[in-house]
Order: structure tokens, then C-alpha cells, then sequence
């Protein structure tokens, strides 16, 4: 028995209301060397005792890159460790299930965890306040991007090409959309230190540390040199490094973004991932997405209430200061629950295992005919020039169980000769030396 309410009836009731001789005539504009003939070719229906057994059939033919290889490959999300909790607190149903607070005063418990997670991210980038989250990494770049043109009336903004190429590419295409023009400062040794094309229309200036390279820039001189064009200074950070590191806003950043993933979410195929936004006080009516607030009632009870929301569905159109319309809530609070769990001492313990093992991991891989590309300071990732083609080289590690990490000539055609290498909390030494020997092998 087919699940389609219509009659023949109704069809033929539909197609002449709107003028139309046969469904086939609905398809008319797909080639017909792209449509299906006859029945679909699939197998037959089977009971869920033995579909589930197919099921599992297919997925082990994936290689899981946590259980079944040694990752090293980063680039933006990172195979960091996750507490047992933050998993069982995001599965209670009132969390899992729960939609954006159309009525927040029904939404007591999420808003409070919007909040706490709002004030550890603005407490972890050294900002006055943060808002309850976006996308990803990259449309938080972006949306820093259109409101420092908003605020500062100008038109132009520079970013790093030491910042992640994805983020630059959905820079430019918002900038795109919005008319505005973008100026790419060049990458020298890795980092970003020549800033001689800003000028007076420059709104802000969007750097990247840890860079995509790994590389720790230096803030002091990026706020220096926004400042003698009176420009903004946006600082994509990671939120583990600012566990250990001065944080960007200790620098005198005006907004600083990042990717939360890093923050107890687990790897996947593209996300889903978590947008990191903080800024200063003064630009808090333009910032994007929504901000929770604590207040008490007549009693002195403390109550959690939507303080702003700069949304298009909620104010007119024109004033709408973003056209993300969500946050990733259920991923907030699983950055909320990982920071909780860890606590102020547990986030360092990590960055600080992190620069134990990246360094070990530069030490013994250059011992394997590696050479490092960018010398300097670098967190938890680092740039190998080889003297093989690294995308062999990658490939010949993979089928040994090793992630080796990512070829860069796709996204910097002079580094065609270099791999990123990521290393986390998560990697131990026996995994780092197993990765340097078949790396001294496969270079030999």
C-alpha cells in the first residue's frame, strides 16, 4: 500500500487548477537523460532486526579517524578529548528536543545555560560581552567583518592570508553581498607582519591566532596597526589556546570570533560546528544573533530573560544587524558542559599537554626528514616541508593508520611542498614516534 493520500482524482483536480496536462509536464525542465525510467533499483524491504545488521555491515567499511587512526590532521576542528558528561547532559530530552525560546519565560533552564555560556567565551577571550553563539568559525569572521563596516561607516576590510581559507572565502563572499571590498595582507614566513596596504577606509583588521598554521601572531602589532588607519581589530582566536595564552582582549581587540568545536563537540563530516563571538561593550547594539541576560523578579529570584535580539524576525528588516537567524544552542550548551567539567585548572591542563606534545612532535618528525617550515612560536600546530610530494606521502601513512594531516598546495600553491600537522591533548608519545618512524620510511 502506497503512503500517498491523493487519489487519481485529486491529482487530476490539482493539474487543471494550475494548468497542467500531467505530473511529467511538472519535469519538463530536467533533461530527460537525467530522469529515472521505471522503478527505482533498490533492494528489497527487510524486517529492523536485519536491517539494522546491514546498517552496521555499511558503517564498518568507515574508517573512524578516532578509534581507528592516529589523527593528526586539524585545519580548523580538532580530535580533542570529551568528557563522559558532556554527552549524557546534551541527551536529556528537555535539551535535545528543545527549539529556539520563542517564550522565554517557558525557557528558564535553557536560557540560564545560553548565559553561563555566554559569560565563560566573553571570561576565555578577555571581552566585556558575548552572544549566544552562531554558525561556525567562519560566519562569525564574517559577521565581525559587517559590523565593523556598520560602526566605523567605512567600506573596506583586510584580512590575513595566514587566516584559514575557508574563513577568507566566506569573508569574500559576504563582502561580495554586501558591496564591500576586501584586502588581503600577505602571509611572510607564516605570519602576518606587513601591513602597508591599510589606509583610511580600512573598517577593520582580521587576524588569525593561533594562525592557520599554527602560528601565535603578534597582536600587539596588529592593534598598532589598526590603529594608525582608525580601523577595528577583529582577532579570530582558538578557545583552547586562550586557556594558556593572553587572551585577545588583553590586547585591546575590538571583537574577537572563533570556532568552538575544539570545546567538547566531536568531530564530524563538515559539522556540526559552533561560532564563538565576543566584543566590547560599546558595540553591543550591532552585535549579531542575541545576547541572554540575569535579572531577579519582585522577589530577589534570579531570572534569565532575551535581552537582545537583533534578528529580522523580530525587529524590522532594515535594522536587523545579521541575517543568522539561530544560534547553535544544543552545541553552546555542549561547549558549556565541557568548560564546566574541566574548569578553569582542566582548560590550561589541556593547552598546556597540547604544547608538550606539539613540540615533541616538531622535535621527532624533523628527526625524520621533515624540516619545519615556519620557524616561531605555534600552538598545537605547525607547518613540515617535505621532500616528497605530500600528498603521497599522506596517502602512503593513511593505509599504515595514520592521519598524517593536510596537504596545503590546494589552498597555497606555493606551499605545495608542506603538510599541516595538528596535534592535540589527545596524542600520546608512542602514537607521535609510530607517526615519525613510517614518516622517516616513507621518505626514505
Amino acid at each position: 500500500m502506497p503512503y500517498i493520500p491523493h487519489t487519481e482524482a485529486d491529482r487530476e483536480e490539482m493539474l487543471a487548477t494550475i494548468g497542467v496536462g500531467s505530473i511529467e509536464d511538472l519535469f519538463a525542465d530536467i533533461p530527460q537523460e537525467l530522469r529515472i525510467k521505471g522503478p527505482l533499483d533498490v533492494p528489497p524491504s527487510l524486517d529492523e532486526h536485519r536491517l539494522l545488521g546491514r546498517l552496521f555491515e555499511l558503517s564498518r567499511r568507515n574508517k573512524n579517524s578516532v578509534s581507528d587512526l592516529a589523527c593528526f590532521l586539524g585545519a580548523g576542528i580538532y580530535d580533542r578529548y570529551i568528557p563522559a558528561s558532556v554527552g549524557a547532559l546534551i541527551s536529556r530530552g528537555e535539551f535535545l528536543t528543545a527549539y529556539t525560546p520563542y517564550q522565554p519565560e517557558l525557557s528558564q533552564g535553557y536560557l540560564q545555560t545560553i548565559y553561563e555560556f555566554q559569560t565563560m567565551i566573553a571570561d576565555l577571550y578577555g571581552m566585556d560581552v558575548a552572544n549566544a553563539s552562531m554558525y561556525d568559525g567562519s560566519t562569525a569572521a564574517a559577521e565581525a567583518a559587517l559590523l565593523a563596516c556598520a560602526s566605523t561607516g567605512r567600506s573596506k576590510v583586510a584580512v590575513g592570508k595566514s587566516v584559514h581559507p575557508h574563513y577568507r572565502q566566506v569573508l569574500h563572499t559576504y563582502c561580495w553581498s554586501m558591496d564591500l571590498e576586501v584586502v588581503e595582507l600577505p602571509a611572510t614566513d607564516g605570519f602576518t607582519k606587513e601591513y602597508s596596504q591599510l589606509d583610511q577606509e580600512i573598517a577593520c583588521v582580521l587576524v588569525q591566532s593561533p594562525n592557520f598554521f599554527g602560528g601565535i601572531e603578534d597582536l600587539a602589532a596588529a592593534r598598532a596597526a589598526a590603529d594608525g588607519v582608525g580601523a577595528l581589530l577583529v582577532v579570530i582566536a582558538d578557545p583552547t589556546s586562550c586557556a594558556l595564552l593572553k587572551p585577545p582582549g588583553e590586547y585591546g581587540a575590538d571583537i574577537v570570533v572563533g570556532e568552538g568545536q575544539p570545546l567538547g563537540i566531536a568531530m564530524g563530516f563538515g559539522g556540526p560546528a559552533l561560532g564563538l563571538f565576543a566584543c566590547r561593550q560599546e558595540h553591543v547594539r550591532r552585535l549579531p544573533g542575541r545576547i541572554v541576560g540575569r535579572t531577579e523578579d519582585h522577589d530577589g529570584n534570579s531570572g534569565y530573560v532575551m535581552t537582545l535580539r537583533t534578528r529580522e524576525q523580530d525587529i524590522r528588516r532594515e535594522k536587523a544587524t545579521s541575517n543568522i537567524c539561530t544560534n547553535q544552542a544544543l552545541m553552546a550548551l555542549s561547549a558549556t558542559i565541557y568548560m564546566s567539567a574541566l574548569g578553569k585548572n582542566g582548560m590550561v591542563q589541556v593547552a598546556e599537554s597540547t604544547v608538550r606534545n606539539t613540540q615533541y612532535a616538531i622535535s621527532r618528525l624533523t628527526d625524520s626528514g621533515a624540516s619545519l617550515r615556519f620557524p616561531g612560536k605555534v600552538f598545537g600546530e605547525f607547518t613540515l616541508r617535505l621532500p616528497k610530494d605530500p600528498v603521497e606521502v599522506q596517502q602512503r601513512l593513511l593505509d599504515q593508520g595514520i592521519l598524517a594531516g593536510l596537504p596545503l598546495g590546494q589552498h597555497y600553491p606555493e606551499l605545495a611542498d608542506c603538510l599541516l600537522v595538528a596535534v592535540t591533548e589527545t596524542r600520546t608519545r608512542a602514537q607521535i614516534d609510530d607517526y615519525a618512524a613510517k614518516l622517516a620510511t616513507a621518505l626514505s
